[in-house]
């Protein structure tokens, strides 16, 4: 611990110079998944805002590969972030809505898995399929998988996949810090707590009262990175941050609400959300710095994502339709960009429809190991300028009501074709994606064809994963 923290001050102070990278050849790379809670499709520079500044991440973008078809599993988190570290579909595992925290009262059960039944939700017509506790564990996790391979790993931020006994130490990484079963932060300040988790975030003790929780996450990672600089690391670097609540520093929050947006002052909540995403570009640019001093840029995998749509009451999606929550293009649809100089070519586009399940199995091919028993295809030759994998369907399924006003739905995309399937009414959606990427013009009517197929094709994937639905 001394000598990491002696590292960690030289590295701060600028101390050590920026050097080659030093890997032994047969060492596999280091892989840092940087996973942003609700950051939106167009959140970045690079992405089409002119309102946030993103400068690292765009910086990021120019020096590796952007998608512009990158999918989350689930238009909310735990979901996705389940789907992320299995490379399964979030069905398989029972976690088809976020997981009530059990401080809130959310009960866990002993394996984690959702328990068989419905429940009703206020005066809604359906009742919805009881969601999964926790990350079961069953599911092997991509850290597990690294672990087993000689990886360091640690988790820094948001996990959301369960409480006590299924954190991120009990689901393969070595280090925690943050990790529980809260969606939110208590507070992004130092001690990061309040009345309703008056002990803060596990493994993140108070330490500079009033510090921004991104920084100290930047700096977490930070010291994980330094102390395991000569052996392959895993960093899931999953940024709190910008999920509500809506905190920020003050001097940052000013300076947004200065810059006009569409010719006008934007709104507190709107400047407040601008300088939390530039709290997690600074983030960002802090770990990039890290690995250029540490010698290791060349070695390292960095990829960066979101695990849903942004939030429609703080950003906009447009021109895509919806948000966080609905299935619709604004609601799934995130930002993807990857880094491995040397073997991705920079600055350069992929438009292969791409979701959080094919993220583990391209991952582990990078570090030299193979994924089973996965739903989700590699894309690492594509990713270093072949082709892209033979294109699979997407599909996703919410057999819920979301607080965003989003009903039980489920959905498939194939190619250009993209089917949503309404559970109250049983009415189907049909969208032709590039003709049509805001989902503007329903065409069920005028192609029964493609929605019978598409409808099938759905049916199928519901039955094979054994998804639970609404009744």
């Amino acid at each position: 611990m001394v000598r990491t923290l002696a590292l960690l001050s030289l590295l701060v102070a600028g101390c050590i110079a920026p050097k080659e990278d030093q890997r032994a050849p047969d060492r596999p790379p280091n892989i840092v998944l940087i996973l942003v809670d609700d950051l939106g499709w167009r959140d970045l520079g690079c992405t089409g805002s002119e309102f946030y500044e993103t400068p690292n991440i765009d910086s990021l973008a120019e020096t590796g590969l952007r998608s512009t078809a990158a999918y989350a599993a689930c238009a909310v988190c735990s979901p996705s972030r389940a789907a992320l570290q299995t490379g399964r579909h979030p069905t398989r595992s029972g976690i088809t809505d976020w997981i009530r925290p059990a401080r809130w009262g959310g009960a866990v059960s002993e394996d984690g898995r959702a328990p068989f039944g419905h429940e009703t939700m206020g005066n809604h017509p359906l009742q919805v399929p009881l969601n999964a506790s926790a990350l079961p564990h069953a599911e092997t996790t991509i850290a597990e998988q690294l672990r087993a391979a000689g990886y360091a790993t640690a988790h820094i931020g948001k996990w959301h996949l369960g409480a006590a006994g299924f954190t991120p130490l009990d689901h393969g990484f070595d280090h925690n810090a943050g990790g529980c079963d809260l969606g939110q932060p208590p507070s992004y300040f130092d001690p990061f707590a309040d009345k309703r988790a008056p002990d803060g975030l596990p493994g993140l003790a108070p330490r500079k009262p009033g510090q921004y929780l991104t920084a100290r996450e930047a700096e977490e990672a930070q010291a994980f990175m330094v102390a395991n600089r000569d052996r392959p690391f895993f960093l899931h670097l999953a940024s709190y941050a910008v999920h509500t609540p809506l905190q920020a520093p003050a001097e940052l929050v000013a300076k947004y609400r200065a810059k006009p947006l569409h010719g006008e002052q934007p709104s507190k909540a709107r400047a407040t959300y601008a300088a939390m995403v530039e709290c997690v570009d600074r983030a960002v640019g802090q770990v990039l710095r890290t690995l250029d001093e540490l010698g290791l840029r060349e070695s390292t995998v960095v990829l960066l994502t979101s695990d849903n749509g942004g939030h429609g009451s703080v950003t906009d999606n447009r021109p895509l339709r919806g948000a966080k929550g609905w299935p619709y293009e604004g609601g799934v649809r995130v930002p993807l960009i990857v880094r491995w100089p040397g073997q991705v070519p920079p600055a350069s586009l992929s438009a292969a429809p791409i979701s959080s399940i094919d993220l583990l199995p391209t991952l582990l091919s990078a570090a030299g190991r193979k994924a089973s028993g996965v739903d989700g295809s590699n894309f690492l030759d594509h990713w270093r300028g072949a082709a892209a994998p033979e294109p699979a369907p997407l599909f996703w399924h919410y057999p819920h009501y979301h607080g965003s006003g989003s009903r039980p739905n489920s959905a498939v995309r194939q190619g250009p074709w993209k089917l949503i399937h309404w559970y109250e009414d049983g009415r189907d959606e049909l969208f032709h994606l590039e003709d049509d990427p805001g989902e503007t013009t329903n065409l069920a009517a005028t192609s029964p064809q493609q929605v019978e197929r598409l409808v099938r094709l759905l049916g199928a994937f519901l039955r094979d994963t054994g998804a639970r639905l609404p009744r």
